[in-house]
């Protein structure tokens, strides 16, 4: 059976930049297996199977795969999804979508609009951050990114929906330098909470310019060109901050530079009465191309 399917850079206002994502519009009728299947022949960061939503007062239901394991959540993929189903039409006329999908942590709202001659879409979720005790220490950190202890300056655990280990490191040069040590990861990240891990530069300030990557060994991701949902727990934690007083805390992340996949993402915070009340991340997202994929019937639901 032939299913479409399109490709969308996100992350960025023009094709072969960003995060590549697959987006199936139309996936009914695909088994779990069939879908991951699908996500591993892409190889991409992550491939999303878009169904009949369960609640008709939603958009659609979304399903996002790595080429090893289905996440209840992510950002680049809800962002793509829905740029890439107003692009082509699967969502009605116009130009401008406010899209709600569900998703294993519950209702995610995308709005997407035209800017000139690029799409731009913004995902909204509640403030329910995650941010549990036990990090490893900054050595131990140092040496899964193959660095000098005095080369990480902090470091902390937060997540909403997909968790992360992140490292403030001191500078754009420490961050470029880093990779991943496998022994090192296995030892004191493989187990922990998050055994994703997200190292940046930058100051932890409202309205900061950071500049990170992200490596998720343990979802078959090597490096990812852009992360909305680490950007996403990053800048939920930072607005958390009992020290931090404002209605409005924001973040510039640049990420995926030394992959030649440069990604822009914008993410912000609203809090109110000291606690995080919703996190927005956004940016660009360009066409790439369109197609058909012939599946097999063993990987059809029965």
């Amino acid at each position: 059976m032939k299913y479409q399917f399109h490709i969308v850079d996100v992350f960025t206002s023009s094709a072969f930049g960003g995060n590549q994502l697959a987006v199936l519009p139309e996936a009914s009728g695909l088994s779990t297996e069939g879908m991951q299947k699908i996500a591993r022949e892409f190889n991409f960061a992550e491939t999303t199977f878009v169904l009949p939503p369960a609640n008709s007062r939603n958009t659609r239901q979304v399903r996002i795969f790595t080429p090893r394991a289905e996440v209840p959540f992510a950002g680049h993929p809800n962002v793509g999804s829905a740029c890439a189903l107003v692009m082509r039409g699967h969502v009605g006329a116009g130009d401008s979508h406010s899209l709600i999908f569900e998703e294993g942590i519950g209702p995610v709202t995308v709005d997407v609009e035209k800017r000139g001659v690029a799409f731009h879409g913004t995902m909204t979720i509640s403030g329910n951050i995650e941010q549990p005790a036990g990090v490893p220490s900054n050595r131990d950190l140092a040496a899964v990114l193959s660095l000098a202890e005095h080369d990480v300056k902090r470091s902390f655990f937060a997540g909403v929906g997909l968790p992360f280990c992140f490292v403030q490191l001191v500078s754009r040069e420490a961050v470029d330098r880093a990779a991943i040590e496998n022994g090192a990861w296995t030892k004191h990240l493989a187990k922990a909470w998050s055994p994703h891990i997200y190292f940046f530069s930058g100051d932890l300030e409202n309205g900061a310019e950071l500049y990170g990557r992200m490596c998720g060994p343990a979802i078959g991701v090597a490096e990812d060109p852009a992360t909305g949902s680490a950007c996403a727990a990053l800048v939920g934690a930072l607005a958390a901050r009992p020290e931090f007083s404002g209605d409005l805390f924001r973040l510039s992340v640049q990420q995926g530079v030394a992959m030649g996949r440069p990604s822009d993402i914008e993410a912000s915070a609203r809090k109110s009465n000291g606690a995080v009340t919703s996190i927005s991340v956004g940016g660009g997202t360009a066409y790439v191309a369109s197609g058909e994929i012939e599946v097999p019937r063993a990987l059809l639901s029965s």
